[in-house]
């Protein structure tokens, strides 16, 4: 099989795509032909080894994992004597962040794992995009408890993980405010949001509306920037450690002085939550945003683009198989 391979740490030019032998399902698992699959921020993270504190998990010297991408979907092809929740022919879709293996024309997943059978009339192209930032935003929508009637600001709102935290939340009752750039406000309000901020016209700190929670989606601002947003006992979650790992310490200290404190939302995963996305997709109260396709040979570009920094939600990679 295909699979965008990498053995050393750098540049998007390290993932070569090569053949490599397809994997074979043990009893439990089920092997699926990938259809579609993402490059997003994690996989950038581990192909660059950046920063330096993800190698205990990356790998130290060199890569522990050969093929990246988390998030899939595709058919199953052939299922573990054992399997009894799936069958050969199933359209599938899921997330995989311990083994990885999407970038590739084949992998192969236990059954219990998260992964789910794709709802109608969804495309592969549509569905796998459907956990990675979606089950970070659901994890710092329950780690700070928000709920209906809240007032909560999102910024960086049509990343993968804001454009999703902002549908969910309007799912739920919540006021949302969202901040993005000029071209793009039309969609964020698409999305769900009350209000939008151009942050291209104005500071969105300077705000005169008081939140309950400020959501830096993307990790590029500060406890301290964003504190006057927030209600005496607001909560300000972040997706990243911050300038200097700022967010690490504040994230001890603070939930225990009175006052405003900072909160992460550690993600969990599992079969359950990925349903949960497949019936939210299906029924159209989440439809993940996105920005732009590569076929698999390309992927060293899509790398590139996303490193940008300006991806408007996901950028799918897609993958022809030859009949």
């Amino acid at each position: 099989m295909k699979a965008a391979v990498y053995t050393r740490y750098g540049p998007p030019d390290v993932v070569r795509v090569v053949d490599v032998p397809t994997p074979a399902p043990r009893d439990r698992e089920l092997l699926v032909r990938v259809h579609a699959t993402t490059v997003n921020r994690t996989d950038c993270g581990f192909r660059s080894g950046r920063p330096l504190p993800i190698r205990p998990v990356s790998g130290m010297a060199r890569p522990r994992v050969r093929i990246l991408g988390n998030e899939f979907a595709g058919r199953v092809e052939e299922v573990g004597r054992s399997v009894t929740r799936f069958a050969t022919g199933d359209r599938v879709f899921g997330y995989d962040d311990r083994r990885w293996g999407a970038h590739a024309e084949d992998l192969t997943i236990g059954e219990s794992a998260s992964v789910a059978v794709i709802r109608q009339d969804l495309s592969y192209v549509q569905a796998a995009p459907g956990t990675e930032g979606a089950h970070y935003a659901l994890a710092n929508i329950l780690r700070a408890r928000i709920r209906a009637g809240q007032w909560v600001l999102v910024y960086g709102a049509t990343g993968a993980i804001g454009s999703a935290a902002v549908q969910l939340m309007a799912q739920l009752g919540v006021h949302v405010t969202a901040v993005c750039d000029t071209a793009h406000l039309e969609l964020v309000r698409g999305l769900g949001a009350e209000r939008v901020i151009d942050r291209a016209a104005r500071d969105f700190t300077r705000d005169e509306q008081r939140y309950d929670v400020v959501f830096d989606a993307v990790g590029k601002s500060t406890f301290f920037r964003c504190r006057r947003l927030l209600k005496p006992r607001g909560l300000y979650l972040s997706t990243d450690s911050g300038p200097y790992w700022q967010n690490l310490p504040l994230l001890l200290v603070t939930p225990l002085l009175p006052g405003r404190s900072v909160l992460f939302g550690f993600p969990h995963h599992d079969q359950a939550m990925i349903n949960r996305f497949g019936d939210l997709m299906r029924s159209g109260r989440f439809r993940p945003v996105i920005d732009r396709t590569y076929p698999l040979p390309e992927i060293a570009e899509a790398y590139r683009y996303v490193e940008t920094g300006q991806k408007i939600g996901s950028v799918v990679i897609t993958i022809t198989h030859q009949p």
